[in-house]
């Protein structure tokens, strides 16, 4: 893999994610990141709007299916939200997850893994992961399986700083204090999952962590927030990956959320670690 050719692009996406896109204050803006995710999914397949009604609004998550070599299988969810919070370009949060998912797209439109790939970019994330709560019925309602569900949550940033990761109570004796890690969050069911992923970050020499929790993580609650949780709730295996959000970045949900604070080298390790852990399931 190109590692320069893949951080240009993700730089490329990131440039037309990264933008004040809260769908009720910056709908302009809302609805050119949509029309930018249609356009670069539909490359690598036809993409369909699972559409859902939210305050008298239409919203609508956008989703492709990409073929697996096994397609017995039940398909691998990938999911990132792509709405923000008003006044914030949320370049972290979250057009770095929208950013690693259309390259997701790329890489296994070109070589499918083992199990069928389901690719969704979710919205109204932020007013409580609306969208995903959606998705997540309707799939429960039709009873439709799933092998696997990751969430992909502020994937950008990095600090080598001694202290620069914070944690829930309890948490800051069992982990590195320095924040220069992609970490996982899943079920205690999902730690050999969460190795094979692991051992993929490690292929693309980026260090990862991850945090087995129980009862849909009732005990911890800074892990129930992005759209892996309405999964949990419905019985379904998922795996949130991220950065660890304001417990790293400073810029959580400020203006200041931009571009020049993101490690693009670091976004690139998680992208490539993603793809070879993805072709670990």
């Amino acid at each position: 893999m190109n590692d320069a050719a893949l951080q240009q692009r993700l730089a490329d996406h990131l440039q037309q994610v990264a933008r004040d896109r809260n769908p009720y204050l910056a709908s302009a803006n809302h609805f050119f990141v949509q029309q930018y995710l249609q356009q670069e999914l539909s490359r690598w397949g036809q993409v369909t709007a699972h559409s859902f009604e939210h305050q008298g609004q239409l919203h609508h998550n956008w989703v492709i299916n990409l073929p697996g070599q096994d397609p017995s299988r039940p398909p691998i969810l990938v999911g990132a939200h792509y709405d923000s919070v008003p006044g914030s370009p949320g370049a972290d949060d979250n057009a770095t997850g929208v950013a690693v998912l259309l390259e997701l797209a790329r890489a296994f439109a070109a070589q499918p893994g083992k199990s069928p790939l389901r690719l969704v970019a979710f919205d109204l994330e932020e007013l409580g992961f609306v969208g995903s709560r959606h998705y997540a019925q309707a799939l429960h309602q039709r009873g439709a399986p799933l092998g696997l569900m990751l969430s992909l949550e502020m994937l950008g940033y990095c600090c080598h700083r001694p202290h620069s990761q914070q944690y829930p109570p309890g948490l800051e004796r069992l982990y590195p204090n320095r924040g220069n890690y992609i970490a996982q969050i899943g079920p205690w069911q999902s730690i050999p999952t969460m190795v094979r992923l692991w051992r993929g970050f490690r292929a693309a020499g980026v260090r990862s962590q991850w945090l087995p929790v129980v009862n849909r993580g009732q005990a911890v609650p800074d892990s129930r927030r992005s759209d892996h949780v309405p999964f949990w709730d419905l019985g379904y295996p998922a795996i949130l990956v991220t950065d660890t959000a304001n417990l790293r970045n400073p810029h959580y949900h400020r203006a200041t959320d931009t571009l020049d604070t993101l490690d693009l080298a670091f976004l690139t390790q998680v992208c490539q670690g993603l793809i070879y852990g993805l072709r670990r399931l």
